[in-house]
């Protein structure tokens, strides 16, 4: 019969299991997107990962291979709708593990008003009531592209399909989840652009605080000589 497949290992573990800062990450990660355990998020910290070491292996080479690796990475982060706008090197280094959390058709179901929270969204979808674009999903870490995104829905068959069940999100709900999305993605945003102006900033100011040896120190050096 042979030997069994090996099944390989789908994530990372972090290297060291007591960081403070990490594991306050991971509860936030945890009570915003609905995860149900630490995995969820080290799988989503893998694929940012393997995103930003191909973007690292290519940004630096120009060979006829590598335009066409290039070429598919930018599409692959496109069509996953984590980078607004033109796709390049240092949008892909600025991702975040949110960014990939936000992808998940948990957070998905939720922001588009489907549930009335994230915890409810996960309901839904391992108990198969959504559809995506006709296909019962019912994995809650499903990453869905941009494409994907409009066809996300209830099933016919399912008791949810109707917009009177009272399980369904009021309209109050819907507008206050895209008030949530907006203020998110407006705090990503900022977040991102004060990042890169503080390195801007230091990066000046580390060139115009450069020693420069005195006049006097240089002729002395050259008299000794």
């Amino acid at each position: 019969m042979g030997d069994p497949k090996r099944i390989r290992k789908k994530y990372d573990t972090p290297s060291h299991p007591w960081i403070k800062s990490r594991i306050e990450n991971e509860k936030r990660l945890a009570r915003e997107f609905g995860t149900k355990s630490k995995k969820e998020i080290w799988k989503m910290e893998t694929v940012l990962k393997n995103f930003k070491n191909q973007a690292k292996s290519l940004i630096s080479l120009n060979t006829d291979q590598s335009k066409i690796e290039t070429e598919h990475l930018f599409r692959r982060v496109k069509q996953l709708g984590l980078v607004n706008g033109d796709v390049t090197f240092d949008s892909i280094l600025g991702l975040s593990v949110d960014h990939l959390m936000a992808r998940r058709l948990q957070s998905v179901v939720y922001t588009k008003g489907l549930a009335k929270s994230v915890g409810q969204a996960r309901q839904f979808i391992v108990h198969g009531h959504v559809l995506v674009d006709g296909k019962k999903i019912t994995s809650p870490a499903y990453l869905v592209s941009q494409k994907e995104e409009s066809g996300v829905s209830f099933a016919v068959s399912s008791s949810l399909f109707s917009e009177n069940h009272p399980e369904r999100a009021s309209l109050e709900k819907l507008a206050e989840i895209r008030a949530e999305k907006e203020a998110e993605a407006k705090r990503i945003a900022e977040a991102e652009a004060k990042r890169l102006a503080q390195e801007e900033k230091a990066k000046a100011e580390g060139e115009e605080n450069v020693d420069l040896p005195d006049e006097d120190v240089l002729e002395e050096e050259g008299d000794e000589q």
